[in-house]
């Protein structure tokens, strides 16, 4: 399910309402990319805030927009609905699970199992030069990795090698928004910008 983005309201963008993010439970959105992309950004799945609207890191509060841009990815704050400027820049975004939730934790850990099997694959089409994934937790789970730290990994995933960033998520306040953008700093720079 891929719903249409809100309305523009006065040249802003309307956010959803709560029938509309109750409606998104269990949604997904597309995945945003092709081969040949410098770095595949992972999420642990959508929000209710994405699915509704169909953009990811949608969500009021999530710091991965403004760490990409602090840290050089973009020259400049794109806004979650601008998220197809990123295949010209040589990323995209897709998710470990597909599922939207309203929290991260609501996802059994075979749905993460799972979901790593599918990023596998879709890793094997992309051939991304790094995946980058935002969760340690998540990739931990997903790839039976339990002593994964946020850096450079030793495991590759169908031939790409992986990254692990903290997770951008509001909720994540071991991660403020100057040390998320310093982690997303050393990805470029391994990434090759």
């Amino acid at each position: 399910m891929t719903p249409p983005p809100p309305a523009a309201r006065d040249g802003g963008v309307r956010r959803p309402s709560r029938a509309e993010l109750a409606g998104a439970a269990g949604g997904t959105i597309a995945d945003v990319g092709g081969p040949g992309l410098r770095v595949l950004f992972c999420g642990i799945n959508p929000s209710l805030y994405s699915a509704a609207t169909g953009w990811h890191f949608a969500r009021p509060g999530n710091r991965f927009w403004p760490a990409l841009h602090r840290s050089g990815f973009t020259e400049r704050l794109l806004h979650p609905s601008e998220q197809a400027e990123l295949p010209a820049r040589g990323l995209g975004v897709t998710n470990v699970v597909a599922r939207a939730t309203a929290r991260a934790d609501e996802l059994a850990p075979a749905e993460l199992v799972a979901g790593g099997v599918v990023l596998a694959e879709l890793v094997g089409r992309w051939r991304p030069r790094i995946v980058a994934v935002l969760g340690v937790t998540a990739y931990r789970a997903a790839f039976g990795r339990p002593r994964a730290a946020i850096g450079r990994q030793e495991h590759v995933i169908a031939g790409s090698p992986v990254w692990v960033l903290p997770n951008p998520s509001g909720l994540n306040a071991a991660w403020q928004l100057d040390r998320l953008a310093g982690e997303f700093a050393r990805l470029r720079a391994a990434a090759g910008q």
